[in-house]
């Protein structure tokens, strides 16, 4: 039988839900799109003459790209580090604007979810509970039997419904950092007190230090007073499965600030400014 390839324009119309499913899979919008051009490549080079759904078949190829792309970054975070602190997947930086409309068609909390889950655990809840792939097909994918790719997504759905509680802080901890942000900007002082904790501490790094003008801080007093009528170029982000701010002029990552509560109050926070530092972060815009 004469061999088919798919074009580049019958792949071109699948793209859309193809970073779909890549998105949910990774949580990361620069590493999706790597993924489904990495399916491009192999799809273009597969005879598809035998493929009777092809939208299937590429959803099945991007779900094994996925999947070795987890367990690599899996293998990075169990690699030992000598005692130094482990460096935050390398990620190149995309169109915030892009990445906040997909982020908000999974949801802040299912993004952190999914994080917890283990690469074949969530490529089976992904394709099956998102995207109705069959399990006789996800199967394969994960080199188990369809009973048992069954059993590991049930089992994911277990845990993705068990973590309610998380889902719920992490929720009422962006709300605060979205009223601190509008109190801020409306130079609010008296709203801001409220919502830090009253020893709070700021510590900002050298190049945080230099771009601010500012200095290290105590205190709900005086972390009020450094950012009331300020931070209209900031915005929530999440870093690390945790809230956190950015400072983007123009669409340039300038700062990151780290956050650390204590109940419903901010009681740390860290300036990163470092510029080597900050292309580390991959940042996620809820």
């Amino acid at each position: 039988m004469r061999e088919e390839k798919i074009s580049e324009f019958e792949f071109e119309a699948h793209r859309p839900h193809l970073r779909a499913v890549a998105y949910r899979m990774l949580g990361s919008l620069s590493e999706a799109e790597d993924a489904v051009q990495d399916a491009w490549l192999k799809a273009s080079r597969a005879d598809v003459s035998e493929v009777e759904n092809l939208a299937g078949w590429l959803t099945t190829v991007t779900g094994r790209v996925c999947l070795d792309l987890l367990r690599s970054r899996q293998s990075r975070r169990e690699d030992p580090f000598d005692g130094q602190e482990p460096q935050v997947r390398l990620a190149r930086r995309v169109d915030p604007e892009e990445e906040a409309v997909l982020a908000d068609s999974v949801g802040l909390a299912m993004l952190v979810v999914l994080d917890a889950l283990s690469p074949v655990e969530r490529l089976a809840f992904v394709l099956h509970d998102l995207f109705a792939v069959p399990f006789a097909e996800i199967a394969p994918i994960v080199e188990r039997s369809p009973e048992t790719t069954q059993r590991i997504a049930s089992r994911a759905r277990l845990r993705v419904r068990g973590t309610s509680k998380v889902d719920g802080d992490l929720a009422r901890r962006h709300r605060a950092v979205e009223a601190f942000l509008q109190a801020a900007r409306d130079g609010e002082f008296a709203t801001l007190l409220t919502l830090l904790d009253p020893s709070v501490t700021m510590r900002l790094d050298e190049r945080a230090l230099r771009l601010s003008g500012g200095t290290h801080l105590v205190g709900a007093q005086a972390v009020a007073e450094a950012f009331s009528g300020q931070a209209r170029l900031a915005r929530a982000v999440l870093l690390d499965g945790e809230v956190a701010v950015a400072v983007v002029p123009r669409g340039n990552l300038l700062m990151v600030f780290t956050l650390r509560f204590e109940g419903d109050r901010i009681a740390e926070i860290r300036a990163i400014g470092d510029e080597a530092a900050l292309t580390a972060l991959e940042l996620h815009v809820p």
